[in-house]
């Protein structure tokens, strides 16, 4: 095998001609189609999703008008709302809407493209990370087609920027470890650098590249003098340059600033935040997960202690400490998650009542006891000896060391730095993105080594089920968001202002930019006195995050339940389509019974 790394300093000398831009290469090699496949996979199942409305989804809302912001008068003005940066993804979106004129749906589409270009790197980097290029492509479209990816790709969420920043900046490192000249070396850490810098400015903690990733990759380069001084160089340019950023943030008007450390930190809470948000990781995994199964099959006595194992540990964190409703919504696969979860939606819309459920509880247990045979079957594989040496079609590999070396301190790093989040308030499922890359590539790279040197052929149908979900559930949520401006357009035509309707604090939220400028966060610090206090609602339905909307005084809300609140209004309800149900989801305005702020 060629290019063999040997420790965690070495890097073999290869020929030139077994360089991946050589020309003994196949030709779909050299042009780098299975990157492109995958990179079309996402625009295709975009486009088949049908993802266009024009309202806010999640925190994306506030960050279109700040791109609007941009376009129309060349000045970044924040909005009171998040604490990403943002950065380069408002000027993508302003481009957006110059090309295209301002609308929601141009805005995002500047998330597809760069979730595109975020899928063809991913390739790159899983065949960087010693994986060939038929298994990097099943686990690029694992990821990619999942329904949390797929999501946040139509979305103007900084999700996908902060992701594109980190994927680039490890394929840098990778290439910059598999560099057969020391230039190359130090211009691959170089591009990592820069790209991270530059790009990270979206989500800053996409940073930890620069921070820990980089220097991580210097490590492994130490015996390489000119490397390691030039390479240290680079991340101090960078660690300066993101020094810069954040002095400059911190003084910008309507920022919201979020400390790493806080009073109200709790230690029970935070490990409770946690345990939540790794229980829906086994189905986010689905397509790999299975193929370890049959795994269990082997050594059997010791599978069904590693798969009981499994099994305990998983129910433990779904039931201990329990705070949501309905034991089935806890423990079967997807759980209640805010973009992947039972009801097929991004769930916390703040509407009354409770969405239909979308995947039926008898699909959740199938999902639930294969994915987590399937880590029982990862379990037992792992206390095998036996391993493969395989070809990886570069001319290159990376080992295990190696790559431990590049994604466990970033993934410390980065838990690190959610813990104190997850200790004051929730996190979102989303925050999982960056920690699935390593484990589908160790995950691969397990499956190619111990098992087989190339993932059969379910690998692609079991992909394929999971693309045909992410979806589905993306057009129902598309739907739903539609009909919710489709019943704020009924009730404007009849004369009720938008400042009295309460349509979930996403449609809310533009509603108070319109009027406001910004939202009524009480964390801002600049301008001072920009926070005006708001009295609680009263009420039998008091609005979610009524503080930030201090202009909407609602006499009416939208619910999934006609009889929620003080019953039904007079309006007519709006349906929403389904896929694949015949029956189509309803919703209703009903009565409030005060203005619910006075």
């Amino acid at each position: 095998m060629l290019g063999l790394f040997q420790g965690t300093s070495h890097i073999s000398a290869i020929t030139p001609h077994n360089d991946l831009a050589g020309d003994s290469l196949p030709l779909t090699q050299r042009l780098r189609l299975s990157a492109v496949f995958c990179a079309l996979a996402v625009l295709l199942s975009a486009l088949i999703s049908r993802p266009y409305a024009e309202m806010g989804i999640c925190d994306d809302g506030p960050y279109v008008f700040m791109a609007h912001t941009l376009a129309t008068t060349g000045h970044i003005v924040y909005s009171g709302w998040g604490a990403p940066m943002i950065g380069w993804q408002l000027y993508l979106g302003a481009a957006f809407i110059k090309l295209f004129g301002f609308s929601f749906t141009a805005v995002r589409c500047s998330t597809v493209l760069v979730a595109m270009a975020l899928a063809f790197m991913l390739q790159r980097t899983f065949v960087r990370s010693g994986i060939p290029e038929s298994n990097a492509t099943i686990g690029t479209l694992a990821l990619v087609l999942s329904p949390l990816y797929l999501t946040l790709a139509v979305t103007y969420m900084s999700d996908i920027f902060g992701l594109f920043a980190i994927v680039i900046c490890l394929y840098g490192c990778l290439r910059a470890l598999q560099a057969s000249t020391e230039r190359s070396a130090i211009l691959w850490l170089c591009f990592a650098v820069a790209s991270n810098a530059i790009c990270g400015t979206a989500r800053q903690i996409a940073w930890l590249g620069v921070l820990v990733m980089v220097p991580s990759t210097l490590w492994l380069l130490r015996s390489r003098r000119r490397v390691l001084i030039a390479g240290a160089a680079a991340a101090l340019v960078g660690a300066l340059f993101i020094f810069a950023c954040m002095q400059w943030l911190k003084y910008q008007p309507f920022f919201i600033p979020e400390h790493i450390f806080s009073s109200k930190f709790s230690v029970i809470h935070a490990l409770g935040v946690v345990r939540y948000s790794l229980l829906n990781i086994p189905f986010l995994l689905f397509p790999m997960l299975a193929l370890f199964v049959l795994e269990i099959r082997r050594k059997r006595q010791q599978s069904i202690v590693l798969l009981l194992i499994v099994f305990f540990c998983f129910l433990f964190l779904a039931l201990y400490p329990s705070h949501i409703r309905g034991i089935f919504n806890v423990v079967l696969e997807p759980t209640m998650g805010d973009f992947v979860n039972p009801h097929g939606i991004v769930y916390e819309a703040g509407l009354r009542g409770e969405p239909p459920i979308f995947l039926p509880r008898s699909i959740r247990a199938v999902i639930t006891i294969i994915s987590l045979c399937g880590l029982g079957g990862v379990a037992a594989l792992l206390f095998r000896s036996r391993r493969r040496s395989v070809a990886t079609n570069s001319g290159l590999e990376i080992s295990w060391k190696q790559l431990g070396v590049l994604l466990a301190p970033f993934t410390f790093a980065y838990a690190l730095f959610l813990l104190p989040r997850a200790g004051i308030t929730e996190i979102s499922d989303r925050y999982l993105l960056p920690g699935l890359i390593g484990l589908l590539i160790c995950l691969v790279r397990c499956y190619q080594e111990r098992i087989n040197t190339s993932l059969p052929v379910v690998s692609w149908i079991l992909v394929g089920i999971a693309a045909m979900y992410s979806v589905t559930a993306n057009h129902h949520s598309f739907s739903f968001y539609r009909a919710r401006v489709a019943l704020a357009a009924e009730l404007q035509a009849a004369g009720i202002p938008d400042t009295s309707v309460d349509n979930g604090w996403e449609y809310n939220f533009g509603v108070e930019l319109k009027h406001a400028g910004y939202l009524n966060e009480s964390t801002i610090k600049i301008p001072a006195g920009a926070y005006t206090p708001v009295p609680p609602p009263s009420g039998i339905c008091p609005m979610v995050l009524y503080e930030d909307t201090p202009h909407i005084h609602p006499l009416y809300g939208i619910s999934f339940e006609p009889d929620a609140c003080e019953g039904p209004a007079p309006f007519a309800p709006v349906h929403y389509s389904r896929w694949p149900y015949r029956t189509p989801g309803t919703l209703y305005v009903v009565r409030y019974t005060q203005t619910g702020l006075r």
